[in-house]
């Protein structure tokens, strides 16, 4: 029988086994969460989880207040989902494009494949279902499997849907929590952001306060502190642990230098 090569062994590993988590773990997890989320906000509160899952397509490259305007104007459209799929994708696009905001054809587009789906696989245009599965792993399992089986939806809203939603333990990153993450060291450079969701789902404690209180503070971090450009390090609550933070503020130090000079 041929050996398997060290490479392919490697693959087989658990992500948390190949790039353990550091023994500040868990004091990054308490930081974040004393720091941006003291309080957790109430999860959503949609009727029907289908609602819940065109609001996160909505939001997809847009900002709140565009996403939930284009919300209102949807549902005010169509009062009943069955009026959306009816008037089919060029409505839904022309009802989109009242509101402003981008992407209106994809999102017309994703929006009537799922409702085209459920009518034709689940005779009904709802996702109540999702919420008989049992609270135990194989449920999830299967919540996520129904959920990713629809055209169009992807493993980031999938586990959007099952964590604001279905108050299901699912560990979504967003381009903010990978972002830090990755300066902090937690995960390889080279990791795209499937492989990062599948580390934090592996090493985070397998409630769902804990997995939500994470997604809450992680993302604020990201937005307010750990920014793209120019991060606020000296103020930040895991200064301590981020290799990064010298280099971020040496950076700073070398292009203030010249106008300091020039005054």
């Amino acid at each position: 029988v041929p050996s398997r090569s060290p490479q392919a062994s490697s693959k087989s590993r658990p992500l948390s086994e190949q790039n353990p988590p550091p023994v500040w773990f868990g004091e990054y997890l308490s930081r974040l969460r004393d720091t941006y989320a003291p309080e957790l906000p109430p999860p959503r509160q949609f009727p029907d989880p289908l609602g819940g899952l065109i609001r996160t397509i909505l939001s997809q490259q847009n900002t709140r207040r565009v996403a939930q305007r284009q919300w209102e104007v949807l549902t005010a459209t169509y009062p009943q989902w069955e009026a959306a799929l009816l008037d089919g994708p060029d409505g839904i696009e022309a009802t989109l494009k009242s509101a402003g905001g981008g992407l209106s054809r994809m999102k017309a587009d994703y929006i009537y494949g799922i409702l085209a789906h459920l009518q034709e696989h689940h005779g009904g245009l709802s996702l109540r279902f999702l919420r008989e599965f049992p609270h135990t792993p194989e449920g999830h399992e299967q919540a996520r499997q129904a959920l990713a089986a629809l055209p169009g939806v992807g493993h980031k809203t999938v586990a959007l849907v099952l964590l604001f939603d279905l108050r299901r333990p699912a560990m979504p990153v967003d381009t903010h929590m990978e972002r830090a993450a990755k300066r902090l060291e937690l995960v390889p450079a080279a990791w795209n952001s499937h492989k990062v969701e599948r580390w934090y789902a592996e090493v985070m404690p397998a409630d769902w306060e804990t997995r939500f209180a994470l997604h809450i503070s992680g993302v604020r971090h990201g937005r307010d502190t750990c920014r793209s450009k120019h991060p606020l390090c000296p103020q930040c609550p895991l200064r301590e642990f981020c290799p990064s933070a010298s280099i971020f503020e040496l950076g700073e130090a070398g292009e203030r230098e010249p106008s300091e000079l020039e005054w």
